[in-house]
């Protein structure tokens, strides 16, 4: 304890060396309101002025306040911090005077709250719950009262560390001011990197069971962190530390504010800020199991949908294996992967039907994102089990051939219910009509207030392309088509071409400009290539993927992979959409019995011009794939055709030989096909 107050001439009281002590407690003693400054009524409410000159008493209390903060005498300093609070509590007309809230502020030592802060925090001691009352009273006040640019200062900021601390020892209601001031201040950028660069938060992980307020404290420091901290090991290490205390915390509640908070935060955060290998993990499934299988309402049925998509996402195998997979020692008729996934179907199967009369409520976004998690959920799922069933594995096979027969019919009935969905939200948007071509749409309507869609049934704030829901459900169809062989299902998805070939254009579109408005486009063209896979396997399907220019469509994309503009090799990720462009372009190709046409030779003209990569080891199976399809058109093509393109045709033979020089053929998986490449243009070079 500092020593007592004394007027020895001998004893540094300067307001410097204070301010230099911030560990030092300080040395506050009872004391009484100055006679010349106003006291409050016993009713809590300011004197009443005096007919004389109140406006001269306002100004001589601020001065008096002021003298009080910067005295001395710690003492006079706690007077000068009570009767400020008292003041601005109960003088409307001082909040809002910008300027003398200003110079208060400047008068507050930041270490002198620091110190009261300090001592408030610790477990005893006299009157030190007071200090910490006032101390965070204060800051609270005029966190509220100063200016937004004021808040980023480190008189603000660098009291983040000492507020939580001092979360575990302040009163219920110092408790909701600290919460209030700390969720102002990681609000801004500088606030969330001085919380970040706190380490330890979990003293605040302990009270939020009962506080929701924290779990918002933590995610907008988090999320506001990713762009102010520099070092962003320090944001992980905070993020992974504080998940294990708070699912340590929620142990024995339902934890259902837990996991709604830690699905939202995997959905908006940067996958750098993401702990790699999270040792909370099975716990927070822990949390979602029970939920699902405590009768959950409807908040509780939006939190583990949309948190189990996001763990899905953010750590697929993990995620995958901990969601899906049931414990070797426990035995069940019906697995929880059953209950879950069969709970996800039954409300995607009641709530898609009345969606389109909900897209203009305010309740859309939430519901939609919901059904959006959960097709998210069913696509993991399906890849799940195909990999159960590739590898052969009884132990990891997550539930009975009888259960899963149950659930193929269940998600059938959801994916033809999604079907109409996706029909009927496309018209809405777009066509107002079934299949009806873009060249006869009703255009935009022109009034003075803007250019408006005409058909007052669609969403007015995004259309069916940029709606995250219908991404998540063609993503769920395609992956179905392509995995399960129902003829019926095929015959009625094969109705949305029009609507595939047009998003995948939209998609190409939003891929190739530079806007600021295209990072905000989704991208349709994977799921929809997958489920081409399954379309064009029938008649109808290549049919009208050609009225709808499907070919024009995959072949422009196809050639802006090969365009030099890419510079260079393309990504692994293009490189992997390139190979599904061959596979569905192959599909028509082998099947026409008319030979090559000639508009399909644009692609044999792009190819001859393409500069291979020099290091081919990362795309060598994309390289192979555009090998094959243009020996597919050229063994198609008329003798006059192939004459007249002969010149195109030496420069992809010796696009084939480069391939072979660069070690493409002594690849196990691949020799054989480039054999095959090999022969095939030897043979179509010697009918030249």
């Amino acid at each position: 304890m500092a020593a007592e107050p004394s007027e020895s001439a001998d004893r540094d009281t300067s307001h410097e060396a204070l301010d230099a002590q911030p560990a030092e407690t300080p040395n506050v003693q009872p004391a009484k309101v100055p006679d010349d400054l106003p006291a409050n009524t016993p009713e809590g409410q300011p004197a009443k002025a005096s007919d004389a000159h109140p406006i001269n008493q306002d100004a001589a209390t601020i001065a008096k306040i002021k003298s009080l903060l910067q005295a001395k005498d710690d003492t006079q300093r706690f007077v000068g911090l009570a009767l400020l609070k008292s003041v601005l509590d109960n003088t409307p007309e001082l909040r809002a005077d910008e300027a003398t809230i200003k110079q208060l502020w400047a008068s507050v030592s930041p270490r002198f709250l620091d110190r009261l802060i300090a001592t408030g925090s610790q477990p005893s001691g006299n009157n030190v719950r007071e200090m910490l009352d006032l101390a965070v009273s204060v800051i609270y006040t005029f966190a509220a009262l100063v200016p937004e640019a004021m808040r980023a200062e480190e008189e603000f900021t660098d009291r983040i560390p000492g507020l939580v601390k001092a979360v575990l020892y302040s009163s219920d209601a110092t408790t909701e001011s600290l919460l209030k001031v700390l969720h102002t201040l990681v609000s801004i950028p500088e606030g969330a990197k001085a919380f970040v660069e706190a380490g330890d938060v979990s003293s605040l992980a302990e009270i939020a069971p009962s506080h929701a307020a924290v779990l918002d404290i933590f995610l907008f420091a988090w999320l506001n962190g990713m762009a102010s901290v520099v070092e962003k090991h320090v944001l992980v290490l905070q993020v992974a530390s504080t998940m294990q205390s708070l699912v340590s915390a929620f142990t024995g509640t339902d934890g259902v504010t837990l996991v709604e908070f830690v699905g939202t935060f995997l959905r908006q955060a940067d996958p750098t800020i993401v702990p790699h290998e999270p040792q909370w993990l099975n716990a927070l499934v822990k949390f979602i199991r029970k939920l699902v299988t405590s009768r959950p309402n409807a908040a509780a049925r939006a939190a583990y949908t949309k948190t189990a998509a996001s763990l899905l996402q953010a750590y697929p195998a993990r995620a995958a294996k901990a969601l899906f997979t049931e414990d070797a020692k426990e035995h069940h008729d019906k697995p929880f992967a059953y209950l879950f996934i069969n709970l996800l179907l039954i409300d995607i199967r009641s709530s898609t039907p009345a969606l389109l009369q909900q897209l203009n409520q305010p309740d859309y976004v939430e519901s939609s994102t919901r059904l959006a998690s959960a097709f998210d959920v069913i696509s993991f799922f399906i890849g799940y089990l195909v990999r159960c069933l590739e590898d052969d594995s009884v132990e990891t096979f997550p539930m009975s051939p009888d259960s899963l027969l149950k659930l193929r019919k269940g998600i059938s009935e959801t994916i033809s219910i999604t079907v109409e969905y996706l029909r009927d939200r496309w018209d809405a948007t777009f066509a107002g009509a079934m299949g009806l071509h873009p060249d006869a749409r009703t255009s935009n309507a022109e009034t003075w207030t803007g250019s408006h869609p005409t058909l007052a049934w669609d969403s007015l704030v995004r259309s069916a392309d940029e709606d995250p829901l219908m991404l998540s459900a063609v993503r769920a169809l395609a992956l179905w088509l392509r995995e399960d062989d129902n003829e019926t299902l095929r015959q009625e998805a094969t109705g949305l071409m029009d609507m595939f070939m047009e998003l995948y254009q939209s998609s190409n579109r939003g891929s190739s400009s530079s806007s600021a408005s295209s990072d905000k486009m989704l991208d349709f063209r994977s799921p929809i290539l997958v489920g081409l896979e399954a379309l064009l396997t029938t008649p109808e399907g290549r049919d009208l993927f050609l009225r709808h220019d499907g070919w024009k469509i995959l072949t422009n994309d196809l050639a802006s992979l090969l365009s030099p503009c890419t510079n260079g090799a393309p990504s692994a990720e293009d490189a992997a959409r390139g190979i599904e462009i061959v596979r569905a372009l192959l599909s028509v190709a082998e099947r026409v019995s008319s030979g090559t046409p000639e508009e399909w030779m644009d692609v044999i003209t792009a190819v001859a011009a393409w500069d291979v990569p020099t290091q081919l080891a990362p795309v060598a199976e994309f390289c192979l794939s555009v090998l094959q399809l243009c020996c597919t058109l050229l063994v198609g093509a008329s003798p006059g055709m192939r004459h007249r393109y002969r010149q195109s045709m030496g420069a992809i033979n010796g696009i084939v030989k480069q391939v072979r020089r660069c070690g493409v053929a002594e690849d196990a998986s691949l020799s054989e096909a480039m054999a095959d490449v090999t022969n095939t243009m030897d043979h179509v070079m010697r009918g030249l």
